[in-house]
């Protein structure tokens, strides 16, 4: 079976009765594909930036991003208020968001001993994500908004892929290098829950509207608020990810 890495470049390629069938696109990058006559039958697209910026994702000419999102928001209440622009805004939009990890939390504390590292399909376990979370935590407040030297939880999960690789992190002897236990991993995960509502619970419009460089590129400036929005999008995606893949464990329970 051909693999085809960063090494190769594809950009421009054109594929021509070529059969893909079950193959497996991870990290890629194809804005301004073109899929002409193309079979689609159980084709299932992931994509964690499908709503920013001015683009769009046409499927038979009907850009579909619009269905998605309102599909999303229907899927999961509370979803909606992560573009919330005021200081009040913002943190209804981030307490409904920790009441629904809060039930995710219930529904994972009671499955089998060993479930929270099970990865599904290559991703991460339900363990890894929260360790990301809080890595992501420490990058957008702690980094970004705060303006620390050295934000970083040890059980934090850096993801090579994020935006920028591990630039943003500049030392990674921080991170552990082995796995913390679970119970660590909810400690860490509390902590930086407890940051961001800490820092809402205070936050003014004067604060919102302040610069702030991007810790993957720090040549471009966020304003506090978008760093802010950064945060609910990471919880949002990894939270639809964390439940897609608890579902698929328990289904592929049911049939043992």
């Amino acid at each position: 079976m051909a693999e085809f890495t960063s090494s190769d470049d594809l950009r421009g390629a054109t594929f021509t009765e070529v059969d893909l069938r079950d193959a497996r696109f991870a990290g890629v990058d194809l804005s301004g594909a073109v899929l002409r006559g193309v079979a689609v039958a159980d084709v299932e697209i992931d994509g964690p930036w499908l709503f920013d910026g001015d683009h769009f994702l046409r499927v038979n000419g009907v850009d579909v991003r619009p269905f998605v999102d309102a599909e999303l928001n229907r899927r999961f209440p509370g979803r909606e208020q992560r573009g919330a622009e005021t200081p009040e805004g913002l943190r209804a939009a981030w307490e409904v968001l920790q009441r629904t990890w809060a039930a995710t939390l219930d529904r994972v504390a009671a499955l089998p001993a060993g479930a929270v590292d099970e990865s599904v399909g290559g991703e991460w376990s339900f363990a890894q994500t929260l360790r990301h979370l809080v890595m992501a935590t420490d990058v957008w407040l702690g980094r970004a908004i705060q303006r620390k030297e050295q934000p970083y939880h040890p059980a934090g999960l850096p993801n090579d892929d994020d935006g920028g690789g591990t630039a943003a992190y500049e030392d990674t002897s921080v991170f552990s290098a082995t796995s913390p236990s679970y119970d660590e991993v909810l400690g860490a995960r509390a902590s930086r829950v407890a940051m961001v509502g800490d820092f809402l619970a205070t936050v003014t419009p004067e604060v919102l509207a302040e610069q702030r460089s991007n810790p993957h590129a720090p040549q471009y400036d966020e304003t506090v608020l978008s760093c802010l929005h950064t945060i609910l999008d990471e919880e949002w995606e990894h939270h639809r990810y964390a439940v897609r893949d608890l579902d698929a464990l328990a289904s592929a329970s049911e049939d043992k």
